[in-house]
This record gives structure tokens, C-alpha cells and sequence, in this order.
């Protein structure tokens, strides 16, 4: 029997019905992470893969794709094949399965992964269906950026579970609520400063200044919010930590702009009031770094 979702995270999922209306495996087939980028050897390849980490400060530690030798590894939303790379040089999986919803990013994965010979099932899924794998086929599944895009993320977690092993577990990153992404970049540049989107709800204009403003879906989470949606579906869940993007430390600066302006919501203000800095400078709130990627451990 499913969980029942609370009425606040049931507001929370709700879609933005301002967006214009475009399927989600329309728009992700003509739109990926690498803008359809073909690479022409490894080398280049695994260039790619270290500096599109390097973006996000921690990501790779938080979302590692080593030590998973001997394990049944499955990427959930692989897009054009980034971490099925990594996961095929930097570890030896017994199996190693992508999934997304785009043909174009499917096509991409395959071709890149054969550069590297790495041997991996990549798919091509229906949005909102299930997923095509017999109950427990996998001791770790890989989901980047993935959740935040979906329709239904109750039942895309419930769909994770199914195929997870008793005791497998699943890294899961989605967008950050308590970023500055949030509360500086579309807070006070793109609201205030650029003078976008005046008739949204802030989640709406974090929704349209995250994959491009025609993306159908695209949430945040605060990490109450992500843990409650994901105990709901059966896992405990835990919160792990967040990469810091370079596009926000390149405007963090700007927060004393921001700070004085008295345009800028309250909400946002006490957020860039509160931040701290640890030794890598980067952005803390309440102890946890504010960057736009938070990545949850879940378990059952």
C-alpha cells in the first residue's frame, strides 16, 4: 500500500501551471547536461567527466562513483552518460544499467560508453512508468538530478525501492532550497536586479532559472522537505551535504548588494545574513553548505 504524502508536500509537488507545455521526454531529448556534445576519444571523454565535476564543489564525493566493484549499479535519469562513464572507469560493477526518458541522451550514452569499451545497458523509459527490471535487480542506484524533473516523485522513489535490494542503497541528488542559488541568484538577480518573472512564487522562479526557462518540471527542496518525501516512500533517509556550484561563488560577493537593497524578501535576507564560511570559503547556513546540489543517502 502506498504512503500517504502530507497536504504540504502535496502543494510542494505540485507543477507550475504558468510553464509553457512541453512533455518532459520532448523537451530533455532537445535539451542535456553536455549540449549534445560528441566526443571523439577517452581521453577527451574523461577530460570532460573531471572538469564538469569540478563545477560543483564536492560533488563527486558525495555522488562517488568508485568502490562500486562487484555490485549491481543502476543510473537512474543517466542522461548523455557522464556517471555511467565514471562508474565504468573508476569501478568494476558486475552490472551497470542507465535509464533516462530522452532518445538523444540515450544515443549519446551508448556512443560515448563504447569509447571507453565499457560494457552497459542503457534505456530508453516512458516518463511516469515503471521501470522494466524484476523486484531487487540492484545493490546501488545513482540518481543526479533527476528527482526534481520527475512528475510523480512518490512514486518514482516507490519504483527505486522496488528494484533495490533489501539493504542496497540509493544517492540521490536534487536542488537545494537552502542555496544560494536560491536566495541570491534568483532572488536578487534575476527577480530584482534583471527584473524577471514578477509574477511567480519563488520556488516558480527557481524553476525557471535552473535547466532553461521552457523545462517542464524542475523543483527544490529543503532537506525536511526531501526527507519527508522520501520516508514516505519507505527509505530512511538521511542528508549527506551539498556541492557548491562555481556560478555561485562567483556571485556570492554580491551578497552585501543584496543585503542592502530593500527590495529584496526577508526570507532571503535573513539567509545572507546568516552565512558562513569555512576554510575553502565556501557558504555554510546552519552548518551545512549552501549550494545548489544537496545529495541524500537513502536506505531500506
Amino acid at each position: 500500500m502506498r504512503a500517504r504524502v502530507g497536504s504540504g508536500l502535496r502543494r510542494l509537488l505540485r507543477r507550475d501551471t504558468k510553464r509553457p507545455a512541453v512533455s518532459v521526454s520532448e523537451y530533455w531529448t532537445s535539451h542535456n547536461v553536455t549540449g549534445h556534445r560528441a566526443f571523439t576519444d577517452a581521453e577527451e571523454s574523461l577530460k570532460y567527466f573531471a572538469w564538469r565535476n569540478s563545477q560543483y564543489v564536492n560533488y563527486i564525493k558525495l555522488m562517488p562513483v568508485a568502490g562500486f566493484d562487484g555490485k549491481r549499479v543502476l543510473d537512474f535519469g543517466c542522461g548523455p552518460g557522464d556517471d555511467l562513464v565514471g562508474f565504468g572507469v573508476y569501478s568494476k560493477p558486475s552490472r551497470l544499467v542507465g535509464v533516462d526518458v530522452s532518445a538523444s541522451s540515450v544515443q549519446e550514452a551508448r556512443a560515448r560508453l563504447a569509447l571507453h569499451g565499457i560494457a552497459a545497458d542503457v534505456q530508453q523509459l516512458e516518463p511516469g512508468g515503471t521501470l522494466p527490471f524484476e523486484d531487487a535487480s540492484f545493490d546501488h542506484i545513482h540518481s543526479s538530478g533527476v528527482l526534481h524533473h520527475v512528475e510523480d516523485p512518490h512514486a518514482t522513489l516507490g519504483e527505486l525501492k522496488r528494484v533495490l535490494r533489501p539493504g542496497g542503497d540509493v544517492y540521490v541528488m536534487v536542488y537545494n532550497f537552502d542555496s544560494l542559488w536560491m536566495h541570491l541568484l534568483v532572488a536578487y538577480h534575476r527577480t530584482i536586479v534583471e527584473g524577471r518573472y514578477p509574477d511567480l512564487t519563488p520556488r516558480e522562479q527557481f524553476a525557471r532559472s535552473t535547466d532553461g526557462e521552457a523545462c517542464p518540471i524542475s523543483r527544490c527542496y529543503r532537506p525536511d522537505e526531501f526527507i519527508s518525501l522520501a520516508n514516505a516512500a519507505g527509505f530512511d533517509a538521511t542528508f549527506a551535504g551539498a556541492a557548491v556550484s562555481m556560478r555561485e561563488l562567483s556571485i556570492a560577493a554580491t551578497r552585501f548588494a543584496a543585503i542592502m537593497d530593500p527590495r529584496l524578501p526577508e526570507e532571503n535576507r535573513r539567509f545572507l545574513e546568516a552565512l558562513e564560511f569555512d576554510r575553502q570559503m565556501l557558504p555554510l547556513v546552519n552548518g551545512r553548505h549552501a549550494g545548489i546540489d544537496a545529495v541524500y543517502h537513502l536506505r531500506y
